[in-house]
């Protein structure tokens, strides 16, 4: 037995507790939990500068980790989102009758244990206890170590609101952040129900690969903003902009802008002052770099850089001959996550739409609308973007599986 395994008995353990709560006791948690994040925001933000603290100034990935008070208020918000959206368990999904007279019902039902593995986003940690408090699934946390603080009094306050509103604290469990924790809860099939891991393509490709426990994956975003020869310029400009720069640490950020060649020098020579202005490194193909000509933060694209998330300030540029061209790029370095086209013309729109194999297709809008508070589903666990059982923002009405209960009366089966 390893030194985890307490870890996952306890989180089985509580699976009854939490399916046998009532409806008001669920609410109540989680709307206790919303004012826990305002009455005790001073004791997150001193937790969250400890693990800020030890880390470099100048990494990129330090706004993942930070916390503000407009943040914390954001996160309170959409746990109390999260408190009013319907019970995902429960609901009737289909009733019949047999004709030997056996009575079938299917409803829905929580996935039990998820264990939640992810990377240096506190907001996570909230947002992946509420979905599942809400959905009655126990949940198993592993975050980083660059979150290490914040995580613990996160899961302070979180066990705070269940304490208050009589379910079991094991509910909602932070593991250590010990590396092996990962391996050994991919082999805990007896305790987790699925795991469902949130961060680097690495990470991810590591746990699809060695986990014995069924695996939902949210993947990392290498997303394309394509402005098409009709697309109106300023508006392209303007989405390309915000999609890059309103919050590049983020997976629904844009990596690679795909500008047709027809409007390519038009396009760049009003795209370059912004970006300038933002301190954007680009990342040129050699048409792209001979255009850019003189911008301050140049160099020119390796291959490998269209196939880069780069969470950072920092974005490729590929000129395309056409939409047939644009389409070819977007297929070979796509991760399926958000992908949008601007354009005028509607009916090339709708073939994007239709033809972009991803998560979330736009059409002259920026792909940073891709999430679960935006789309109006309270939190997600993660953008999904395989497509079994989820595809898209991963939220509270995916938390669940199917049961079917069968009632009869001294029927058997005589073939």
């Amino acid at each position: 037995m390893s030194s985890y395994s307490v870890f996952f008995t306890q989180a089985a353990e509580a699976k009854s507790s939490l399916q046998l709560a009532g409806k008001p006791a669920i609410r109540k948690a989680l709307l206790h939990l919303s004012r826990l994040l305002r009455s005790q925001q001073q004791s997150l933000l001193a937790a969250n500068k400890t693990d800020l603290d030890r880390q470099p100034a100048d990494n990129p990935r330090n706004d993942r980790l930070l916390l503000t008070p407009e943040r914390i208020d954001a996160i309170a918000a959409a746990v109390r989102s999260v408190a009013r959206l319907p019970d995902p368990t429960g609901k009737l999904l289909l009733r019949k009758t047999l004709p030997n007279k056996l009575r079938l019902r299917k409803i829905s039902v929580p996935l039990g244990v998820v264990g939640a593995i992810y990377e240096s986003r506190p907001n996570v940690t909230f947002d992946i206890a509420a979905l599942c408090i809400r959905s009655r699934n126990v949940a198993l946390l592993k975050g980083s170590i660059d979150a290490w603080h914040t995580n613990q009094e996160a899961i302070r306050l979180i066990k705070m609101a269940l304490a208050e509103a009589g379910i079991h604290q094991g509910a909602v469990t932070l593991l250590p952040p010990d590396r092996e924790v990962v391996d050994e809860m991919m082999k805990a099939t007896r305790e987790i129900d699925v795991i469902i891991p949130r961060g680097s393509d690495g990470l991810i490709q590591y746990i699809r690969r060695h986990s014995l426990v069924p695996v939902i994956e949210t993947g990392a975003g290498v997303c394309h903003v394509y402005v098409h020869t009709k697309a109106d310029i300023q508006k392209a400009v303007n989405i390309v902009f915000n999609a890059k720069t309103s919050r590049p640490s983020v997976c629904n950020s844009m990596d690679t802008v795909i500008i047709d060649r027809a409007v390519a020098k038009k396009f760049l020579r009003r795209l370059a002052p912004v970006f300038a202005g933002a301190k954007v490194k680009l990342l040129a193909d050699a048409a792209s770099f001979e255009l850019l000509e003189g911008y301050p933060w140049l160099d020119k694209a390796a291959p490998d850089d269209f196939s880069r998330e780069f969470l950072s300030l920092t974005a490729a540029i590929k000129i395309v001959d056409g939409f047939d061209d644009a389409l070819a790029h977007i297929n070979r370095f796509s991760t399926r996550h958000s992908e949008a086209i601007v354009t005028e013309n509607k009916k090339l729109a709708e073939q994007f739409l239709q033809l972009v194999d991803a998560a979330a297709v736009y059409v002259n809008a920026s792909t940073r609308f891709t999430d679960g508070g935006v789309f109006g589903l309270g939190a997600e666990i993660g953008i999904s973007t395989q497509k079994l059982h989820a595809r898209g923002p991963f939220a509270l009405e995916k938390l669940v599986t199917e049961k079917w209960l069968v009632s009869g009366n001294g029927q058997v089966r005589e073939s």
